[in-house]
């Protein structure tokens, strides 16, 4: 009798998976324990093998879509065996019913030239193509777990070109790093649905890869048009509109000669400028300053292609509109003349789910803050001591996720997750640390830290680091924290609060260590205090719970040797 073979549950945190690959197709033999599909979870890319044997009769879902956990993959039985009644919600299409579609003969000459989106005329046949079960057609995948839309930073390949299965197709800028996208198919790439600075949303039409003689183009397109697929112009992010105002000085008139009229780089409020990692290599190797290069990308962003088409033309006009303007003097009174303007940048990807996480947590999680003061004498000495004889340099952040972990061992309450109906305490403690990057926050994960050395944390948070400022981390190791930790005292911060990082209960805001005079003994003294506040989510941590955690933190951080025993 056929079986339909459903999506497993391949991680604690787990909704749904990405088929990566099909390792069998329709009509092959199918014994127990061979490998079906490679499917990409919320953590890594993990092998799916059969348990049944028989005959694949029906593959449900194309290479690159998001299929829900238990949701149909796939359909195996004897040869021939009808399978249709097993699909409760309805027969879906089947793969030999799409190829059927697929390779419906068409006139050449339509077919020659890949048609635009805009352009393409819907086809009888659209109603009849599901665009998800065909292998040529590439969607834009889920890189994130909080991934709803992908920014095109780049296309490697265009149209005509041939395709290798492994082939490096685009870039793609998501909410948490910008990802190379490979290609599952061989064959020639016949249509591209977005151009390099569009937007497109999960599961929708990127591109179309195979044999044009075999495919009709335009029926492809037509059946993906209510994909809803939004490209946005960023050729022209910046809208500055100005009037000059006379501001009354008491003694005389100063008259300003305005500025030509030249867009300026974008820079984020550090100070760097707003390039991805391709451009910012491409120019260094040319000698090429990024202050004279306007952006083409989204919100600004300067990539490849404006370095390329970089003159010094450009360059000396930019350089010229930032010149301080010569000031003529009158002959009695003066009138300074200033305008007034602003500057639209469209929100990153990042700068997105920052916005739309951090906002569910903090109106959905009712927060209460705790704060302690730590005594960090001690943990001063030790580490000097530990770094005379550690590989790599501990720092006071790579001692807090070490505290951090050990403290959540001891009140496993604080390791856990609001589920709705039931709450879920974590055995394994992973803790992330945030980090600040160009387009706002990102957090590192460090799993298993109890069970690691200072050293090894050490050694990992460099690697973790780099990558994500260099925007290089893979979604495993952004992923799966069970606690989190802000530190802002290199800022000279001392105490802050922070808002809780989902799906944790709690998150710790880590100050500076400031020296402050106190009681010692019969006299005073001067200590180096560090000011530590927990955001709890009060629907499972209560104030007594984080108390004792904050408690046995402190105890951790002022006498360090008891992490190591």
């Amino acid at each position: 009798m056929a079986e339909i073979i459903r999506m497993p549950r391949m991680s604690d945190t787990m909704t749904e998976g990405v088929i990566v690959a099909w390792h069998k197709q329709v009509g092959d033999i199918v014994k127990s324990g061979d490998l079906l599909a490679e499917v990409e979870t919320d953590k890594a890319t993990m092998e799916l093998e059969s348990y049944n044997n028989g005959t694949l009769l029906h593959i449900g879902v194309a290479v690159g879509s998001a299929v829900p956990v238990d949701g149909v993959l796939a359909v195996i039985g004897k040869q021939g065996e009808a399978f249709e009644s097993l699909l409760k919600d309805g027969p879906l299409p089947t793969q030999e019913a799409n190829t059927t579609a697929a390779t419906t003969p068409v006139d050449n000459s339509e077919t020659s030239t890949p048609t635009p989106a805009a352009t393409a005329t819907p086809a009888t046949a659209s109603t009849t193509i599901d665009v998800t079960t065909m292998p040529e057609v590439v969607l834009m995948p889920r890189m994130s777990d909080t991934m709803t839309e992908g920014v095109i930073a780049d296309w490697h390949k265009q149209i005509g070109d041939s395709v290798k299965s492994g082939d490096l197709l685009a870039e793609v800028e998501t909410d948490k790093a910008t990802m190379e996208l490979e290609s599952y198919v061989a064959g020639t790439l016949l249509y591209i649905g977005v151009p390099k600075g569009g937007k497109v949303p999960v599961n929708q039409l990127l591109a179309i890869i195979g044999d044009a003689s075999k495919i009709d183009v335009a029926a492809v397109v037509a059946a993906a048009s209510s994909s809803n697929i939004t490209t946005t112009d960023t050729t022209t992010t910046t809208t500055v509109q100005a009037e000059p105002t006379a501001i009354p000085q008491a003694a005389a008139t100063v008259a300003t000669t305005p500025a030509p009229t030249v867009q300026e780089p974008v820079q984020l409020t550090n100070g760097k400028i707003k390039a991805s990692p391709l451009a910012k290599r491409i120019a260094q190797e040319k000698g090429i300053d990024l202050h004279t290069i306007l952006g083409s990308g989204d919100g600004g962003r300067i990539i490849k292609h404006d370095i390329d088409n970089y003159t010094p033309a450009i360059a000396t006009a930019a350089t010229a509109a930032t010149t301080t303007p010569a000031i003529t003097p009158a002959a009695a009174t003066v009138t300074l003349q200033g305008t007034e303007g602003y500057t639209d940048v469209p929100n990153s990807q990042m700068r997105k789910t920052i916005a739309k996480r951090l906002s569910e947590s903090m109106y959905t999680a009712p927060h209460f803050y705790l704060k302690i003061a730590v005594n960090m004498n001690n943990a001063i000495a030790a580490r000097a001591a530990m770094n005379a004889v550690s590989p790599v340099k501990i720092s006071f952040q790579d001692m807090m996720i070490k505290a951090c972990a050990m403290a959540l061992k001891q009140h496993p309450a604080v390791n856990s997750s609001w589920m709705g109906d039931y709450i879920r305490t974590y055995s394994h403690i992973h803790i992330g640390s945030a980090v600040a990057v160009e387009d706002g926050l990102i957090v590192p994960v460090f799993k298993h830290a109890d069970a690691k050395s200072l050293s090894q944390i050490a050694a990992e948070a460099n690697d973790l680091y780099t990558k994500a400022k260099t925007k290089k981390l893979q979604p495993a190791e952004f992923t799966g924290n069970t606690f989190t930790i802000s530190n802002l005292g290199m800022m000279d911060i001392e105490e802050f609060t922070a808002i809780i990082n989902p799906p944790d209960s709690a998150i710790l805001a880590v100050g500076k260590i400031s020296e402050v005079v106190v009681k010692d003994g019969d006299g005073f003294g001067v200590h180096n205090i560090l000011k530590l506040t927990l955001s709890c989510d009060h629907r499972l941590v209560d104030g007594a719970v984080g108390a004792k955690f904050l408690g046995t933190l402190k105890g951790f951080l002022e006498n360090p040797v008891t992490m190591l025993v």
